[in-house]
């Protein structure tokens, strides 16, 4: 993909998303920019490079323009970041990871689940044999299969993952690094998605994840949010 030529999307007053003018599944109680930035992802991830979108936003009347990287993160179009060592494998490898990411990619984006999430599974494994379970590359796979768990409705797993992924990171980069913040909000989003029963169960070890993994300005108000719905629902 070009990205020179970003993907227009528009999100309309009642929440419908479309992509280039093709409609988006946005499932019931998800806010449509999370599917947005979930499905963009999905194809950075695919290409291997960033993806550019304008977004129109009619709720609250607002246009911007935002780049999605291959690792989930976003920032400002046109922004220079320099490859780490770590992330140039061989030549044959590339080419292998990149016709696999974007066969899952493609499954992912017509929702085809059962092909894209098998294939995603087995590319992590494959990641962590030949690179190690925390290498960045294999985190990032995590990420997509994270992804796809989110678009399926498997809140329960994507909220696992996510919450795996911000410590894992962390454990990596070290505190106030963007990546492990990301993947905390991301754990915090998908537990809130959760059943009542199923967030009792799950929310000990986000709570705890997020006393590690912390966000200026963010995390006391994600878990003041937990902790509500938490009374909420035993009460």
């Amino acid at each position: 993909m070009n990205t020179s030529t970003p993907y227009q999307a528009h999100i309309s007053h009642n929440g419908q998303l479309s992509l280039d003018a093709e409609p988006q599944v946005v499932p019931d109680g998800i806010d449509p920019s999370q599917v947005l930035l979930q499905v963009l992802h999905i194809q950075a991830a695919g290409s291997g490079i960033p993806v550019q979108v304008h977004v129109r936003d009619d709720r609250t009347g607002s246009g911007f323009d935002i780049e999605v990287l291959p690792d989930g993160t976003t920032r400002p179009p046109g922004t220079q970041t320099t490859p780490t060592a770590d992330e140039a494998p061989t030549a044959p490898i590339m080419d292998e990871l990149a016709q696999r990411l974007s066969a899952a990619y493609e499954a992912g984006r017509a929702h085809d689940f059962e092909t894209a999430i098998p294939a995603a599974d087995a590319l992590i494994q494959d990641l962590a044999a030949e690179f190690g379970e925390t290498a960045p590359r294999t985190l990032k796979a995590a990420q997509f299969r994270a992804d796809l768990a989110v678009l399926e409705g498997d809140y329960a797993y994507a909220t696992a993952s996510w919450t795996w992924l911000a410590l894992t990171w962390y454990d990596g980069l070290g505190p106030g690094m963007r990546l492990p913040q990301v993947a905390a909000c991301n754990a915090a989003w998908t537990w809130m998605q959760l059943p009542p029963d199923e967030a009792v169960i799950s929310a000990p070890d986000v709570l705890s994840m997020l006393n590690e993994v912390t966000t200026p300005d963010r995390t006391q108000t994600i878990r003041a949010q937990i902790q509500e719905r938490l009374l909420q629902t035993t009460t």
